[in-house]
């Protein structure tokens, strides 16, 4: 009896595994995809509400589910809580959520170089830097839809048979 107890917690707990790892691979395109659309909104602010950025940031961290939510709260918190540029503030955003993200190295750096260009030049510059960003997160984006297809269901079946493996091997 003792024996069908733990195969069963080896079993779980090793499916569990395999589930919550593709869960990263489901989670990277919806938040590409918010991401984008917060940054569409944040164009929309900048080119026809004229919003300054803080305020912006802010409302956008109202729309967006976490963990983006929070990286737009924390840019709006730095920008005014503390006497810092806008590339230092977003920087430090980026640094403090992405942890909490799925998101991936590429996109770290994607948005590390937006953040370079935010605020620094008028309206319709920083509309183009923030096409350009789009651009390169849905090359991003395509490529986690690819890697999900792949991985995602791979990686569920790995956490089971892994888990029927350990308990073969060790009854």
């Amino acid at each position: 009896m003792l024996k069908l107890l733990g195969a069963a917690f080896i079993l779980a707990a090793t499916t569990w595994t395999g589930f919550e790892a593709s869960r990263r691979f489901s989670d990277r395109p919806k938040q590409l995809r918010l991401l984008k659309s917060a940054l569409q909104s944040l164009e929309a602010e900048i080119m026809y509400g004229h919003t300054p950025l803080h305020e912006a940031a802010r409302r956008l961290a109202e729309q967006l589910p976490n963990p983006l939510s929070t990286l737009f709260e924390t840019f709006s918190k730095n920008l005014t809580d503390t006497e810092t540029t806008v590339k230092e503030a977003w920087e430090a955003s980026l640094k403090n959520v992405w942890k909490l993200t799925a998101l991936k190295q590429g996109e770290f750096e994607i948005m590390k170089q937006f953040g370079e260009t935010l605020g620094r030049h008028d309206r319709f510059s920083q509309q183009k830097q923030i096409i350009l960003t789009l651009t390169h997160l849905e090359r991003e984006e395509a490529d986690a839809r690819d890697k999900q297809a792949k991985y995602e269901k791979m990686v569920k079946s790995l956490g089971l048979l892994a888990g029927l493996l350990l308990v073969i091997i060790l009854f």
